[in-house]
Formats: structure tokens, C-alpha cells, sequence
């Protein structure tokens, strides 16, 4: 497979912006809505543990249930997507179960064959309570987030992350910590509005000398 010009990925990245007004009426396509979430799924984590799960809210109800909890701010009613990224709060050995399981299924390999890389996930885990265990997973979320921005951009879907927000609420709100889940962070898509005047605005970033050090 031929890979994406370089030019064509600088200039979706300098499209994007963290979208402040999003266009009420436009909502993402199905089908690429569903490209978008295979997307997120994709992205690197640790061992590929994937210790994450993203909640994807749709329902106007809800959305207006968790805008007062998120400041009041505009793009949680407005914007097509509200994804909720959530960490395992915190990751478990099942968890690990999980993905060894998943493993051999996906490489038809057996699982016996895996135990040295379960130990070691056991391993790394067991040396974290479960306050580090989760900001070790958080870390790992924001992986996830950083994909699913840039793959929205290379797609033409407006994209906002925010941390604005009270998470114990959303968590309360959704349900997560008894599904052994914490909000870490939302992101909200959809398309930009034609008034939103930071659309336009000229993209401010360091020079990449000023940035990046090469040794």
C-alpha cells in the first residue's frame, strides 16, 4: 500500500485546529464515523495492553446531562461525536487475561506460547498500586487521543480535545467506576461552524529548531 504524500499529512495537520464552534446541523457519516473508531483502535499502547475503552455519546439527553459538568461549553451539545476516553481504573490481571487471550485467537498461536509476555505484563503491574496503576493507564490513553485527532484531520473531521471538565461527575454520570473505568479526557467532532473565527486564525507553533534537538 502506497503510503500518504508527506505533503498532504503536513497540510491536514495545519488544517485542524481545536475546534471551538462546531456546526449544529452537519453530523459525521456513519461510515466514517465507524473508519474514525477503527481508527482509535489502532493506536500504540504499552505491551498493546490497551488498557483504555472509549465511550462514544450520541444521545442529546445525556449530552445535556454532562454540559453543565463540562463548564457549560459549547461543543458538548454542538458537535456531532462526544468520545469519552477512559482508563482501566485500575488495570487487572484479567485485563491481561484478556489481551493474552486475544492474542492467540488473532495469531492463531498457543496460549501457552504467550506466558513469559503474561508474566511479564503481571509483573509490571503488580509492582503499581492501584493510583499508579491508573495514571499509568491515563498516560497511555492520551495516546489514543493524540490518534484519534490526527486521524480525524487526515479524514476532514474538525476534532477539539478538552480537558475541561469535571470527571467524577462524568464517571458518576456514566457509569464508569463500576465498570472499572475513569474519565480521562473528551474529545468532541463534528465540522466547524462558518462563524467560528478561530477557524481561520494562523496556526502558532515554535519553529521545529526551537522544538527539537538532534544529538
Amino acid at each position: 500500500m502506497p503510503p500518504v504524500p508527506p505533503d498532504d499529512v503536513l497540510t491536514q495537520l495545519r488544517w485542524r485546529y481545536a475546534t471551538k464552534k462546531f456546526d449544529p446541523t452537519r453530523k459525521i457519516p456513519p461510515d466514517l464515523w465507524s473508519k474514525l473508531e477503527q481508527a482509535v483502535t489502532l493506536a500504540p499502547s504499552s505491551y498493546g495492553l490497551q488498557p483504555w475503552k472509549f465511550i462514544v455519546v450520541t444521545d442529546p439527553e445525556m449530552r445535556k446531562t454532562l454540559h453543565p459538568v463540562t463548564y457549560n461549553q459549547a461543543q458538548i451539545l454542538d458537535a456531532s461525536h462526544l468520545v469519552v476516553f477512559t482508563a482501566k481504573n485500575p488495570p487487572t490481571p484479567a485485563d491481561v487475561d484478556s489481551h493474552i487471550t486475544r492474542i492467540a485467537s488473532v495469531r492463531t498461536v498457543p496460549v501457552e506460547s504467550l506466558d513469559s509476555l503474561k508474566k511479564m505484563m503481571l509483573g509490571s503491574l503488580s509492582s503499581m498500586n492501584a493510583e499508579k496503576a491508573h495514571r499509568w493507564a491515563t498516560r497511555q490513553t492520551y495516546i489514543a487521543l493524540g490518534v484519534f485527532l490526527a486521524s480525524a484531520a487526515l479524514m476532514g473531521v474538525d476534532a477539539c480535545p478538552m480537558e475541561g471538565f469535571q470527571p467524577e461527575k462524568y464517571d458518576e454520570i456514566l457509569g464508569l467506576k463500576a465498570k472499572g473505568l475513569g474519565a480521562v479526557v473528551l474529545a468532541t467532532a463534528g465540522y466547524r461552524a462558518a462563524e467560528d473565527r478561530y477557524a481561520d486564525s494562523k496556526k502558532v507553533r515554535f519553529d521545529p529548531d526551537d522544538v527539537i534537538e538532534r544529538v
